[in-house]
């Protein structure tokens, strides 16, 4: 997956902005980070703020193209998303369930009664 179709489909998601922390360009719901993009040459990584158990099961379904983030933070479900071993259908997964980790629940359960703009 291109670093571009990462950026489009973080953005699809309701109320998701575009940002920078630090000099990494980052993805935001109501101000608060679900993922970051940037590094890794070309084929680009990205992390995604996933919960313990949801990293689990990421690392379960695809160990070549998600892996925990080194730390306290990849302990706390920040995950390594290498794009060129991606899948669309995981990465977009793992966007959806990052940002519905930070997202506010009134804005969670609109998007999951049909309101959102996914």
């Amino acid at each position: 997956m291109a670093p571009d179709s990462f950026r489009r489909l973080a953005l699809r998601l309701p109320e998701a902005s575009e940002g920078s922390h630090l000099g990494t360009t980052d993805f935001r719901v109501r101000g608060k980070i679900f993922a970051t993009l940037g590094g890794g040459g070309v084929n680009g990584r990205a992390v995604v703020k996933l919960t313990a158990a949801q990293q689990e099961m990421f690392l379960h379904l695809d160990a070549q193209a998600f892996a925990p983030v080194s730390g306290a933070w990849g302990g706390k479900g920040w995950t390594w998303l290498h794009l060129r071993d991606a899948k669309e259908a995981l990465v977009r997964d793992a966007l959806l369930a990052a940002w519905r980790n930070v997202a506010p629940k009134r804005l969670a359960a609109q998007m999951d009664r049909g309101s959102g703009n996914e």
